[in-house]
């Protein structure tokens, strides 16, 4: 199959390149850098080393004999994506290409235009260029589960059967984003079930739960093919802070009471997930959603994952509470569905101290590169600055 990876550079479409194109699929991507641009800007980086895309691109030839093809430029450049359309005539794209952080879209005003400018415009475009140029084309796309907030009922898988002054119908799951980065998934979501019912598009819209880990099959081969990992308070997940904290003896940053309870999966399902919408497409004209998580866990709980790992292996854990920098319920009732992928045959990879474990020893090896004052939370999502007294002494001017 041609498969086109859009954000083919990241954390999550660098190692599904490697993993479809091991699969014998004809594999290209597109970048145009930015989140490499973002961590400049905000000076941090990824604590393991990432090569440059042509450096892992010439690395998988020669490791795996298989090519991948590579275009640079954004998928907001109408012009620039419709070549690419051409050129490849994707049967398949699997949409990474986003700007991935909620923090990030709260920081500023221009961080939150950037955030909506490139994933609604970016997305909406795209879905022209595939109208004009690739119809029969089967669009998966990154969505995530923080569209739908944390609800008083049960979570369903994108869509709800309701029965109203006597009448049922079955309408699109309420949406109730935490930021305007979550908020800007929801348009996406919005505008790409507009162009399946409307243009006869046909999507899979994979809302995706906080991804933990680094290595898969293919990002074990060579050291060259790693991938990111991400722990600074503007695009690392929590599992990846807690375990970098943990190495460094920092107190794991609790926001809050820690009840906020999530959907989670290893990058390895990811990958099983894609893989599983690809091979099984939807008809066209023809939207659907899969809730793409395999276990749920509290703040608290990971933390206490991490602390119990880490002292199995000799590190020494505090836990501490910080204000919360987000608004959200701290307390709250969560139960997402997420049976679609199970049911295609997902077989689901658990999170354990084993894993958790295996985490701190790839931390320790780099543990050089930490970047700790990029650790703690400093973006509020409302005006204001947040009492953390750590934070407090790295703005203090220093003594002569």
């Amino acid at each position: 199959m041609r498969i086109l990876i859009l954000g083919g550079d990241g954390y999550l479409g660098w190692p599904t390149a490697m993993r479809l194109s091991a699969r014998g699929h004809e594999v290209s991507v597109v970048d145009n850098f930015s989140r490499r641009r973002w961590h400049v800007q905000h000076s941090t980086d990824s604590l393991i080393p990432v090569r440059p895309l042509a450096e892992r691109i010439d690395a998988w030839r020669e490791v795996s004999g298989n090519e991948i093809s590579s275009f640079v430029g954004s998928i907001e450049d109408a012009e620039f994506i419709d070549a690419v359309l051409t050129d490849t005539a994707p049967e398949t794209i699997v949409h990474y290409g986003e700007q991935p952080s909620a923090p990030f879209s709260m920081i500023s005003r221009k961080h939150a235009l950037e955030t909506q400018r490139t994933n609604v415009l970016g997305t909406l475009n795209l879905l022209f260029g595939i109208r004009d140029k690739v119809p029969d084309c089967h669009l998966v796309k990154l969505g995530t589960m923080g569209e739908y907030g944390t609800p008083e009922i049960d979570i369903e898988e994108g869509f709800i059967e309701i029965e109203h002054k006597g009448r049922k119908d079955t309408l699109p799951f309420p949406k109730m984003p935490g930021s305007l980065y979550h908020l800007s998934k929801v348009h996406d979501s919005h505008n790409i079930h507009f162009a399946c019912r409307i243009w006869g598009l046909r999507s899979t819209d994979l809302n995706q739960g906080v991804v933990y880990g680094v290595e898969t099959d293919e990002t074990a081969l060579d050291e060259r093919l790693t991938t990111r990992f991400d722990y600074d308070e503007v695009f690392g997940t929590v599992l990846n802070r807690f375990c970098v904290q943990a190495v460094i003896g920092h107190p794991l940053t609790v926001y809050g009471e820690g009840g906020q309870t999530r959907g989670f999966l290893n990058i390895r399902d990811t990958l099983q997930c894609v893989e599983l919408a690809i091979g099984n497409p939807p008809e066209l004209g023809e939207y659907r959603v899969f809730n793409q998580f395999t276990e749920q866990f509290s703040v608290s709980e990971l933390a206490e994952l991490v602390r119990r790992s880490a002292a199995e292996v000799g590190y020494e854990v505090e836990v501490r509470k910080y204000p919360n920098p987000r608004v959200e319920a701290e307390q709250h009732y969560y139960n997402a569905v997420n049976t679609k992928l199970l049911d295609l045959g997902l077989k689901p990879h658990h999170l354990g101290e084993e894993l958790v474990r295996s985490m701190l020893e790839t931390i320790e090896r780099h543990r050089d590169r930490v970047i700790e004052r990029a650790i703690l939370p400093s973006t509020q999502w409302k005006p204001g600055e947040l009492e953390v007294p750590e934070i407090a002494a790295l703005r203090a001017p220093r003594p002569r």
